[in-house]
């Protein structure tokens, strides 16, 4: 049987030596890839404890940050804010002394001289026709 091939292609090259080297180039790319990939784990490699600490002190944070909501609720209460003021010396608006001043009319304010505007004069022509 005869082969038909179509000139012009290339024949493709199968002796050893060809394969030997295309074994070694990917021999040394995955040796390569595996260096890389090793490298990387090992400069990453406390990328989880970092986020596990992280991690917890968030958590103790938002639970610090709920229990002082709720002490500010408490000490904001209106009831604590009453007995705090009364404490300090304040008295109810109602049974404080009030003390009335008549409040002297405002001077009228100062006027500015008016600058005097140029005279304009409007000349209107109609014509009929």
């Amino acid at each position: 049987m005869t082969r038909l091939r179509r000139p012009g292609l290339p024949t493709l090259d199968t002796s050893a030596a060809t394969w030997r080297g295309r074994a070694l180039r990917y021999l040394l790319i995955y040796l390569l890839l595996l260096v890389a990939l090793v490298a990387v784990r090992y400069l990453t490699k406390d990328v989880r404890t970092t986020l596990k600490t992280v991690t917890d002190r968030e958590a103790r944070l938002t639970a610090e940050r709920s229990t002082l909501a709720v002490e500010v609720q408490s000490l904001s209460n209106g009831q604590r804010v009453r007995e705090w003021a009364f404490a300090n010396g304040m008295h109810r608006f109602a049974e404080a002394e009030k003390v009335t001043q008549p409040i002297p009319t405002p001077k009228p304010a100062a006027v500015p001289a008016a600058v005097p505007s140029p005279r304009r004069t409007v000349e209107v022509r109609t014509q009929w026709k």
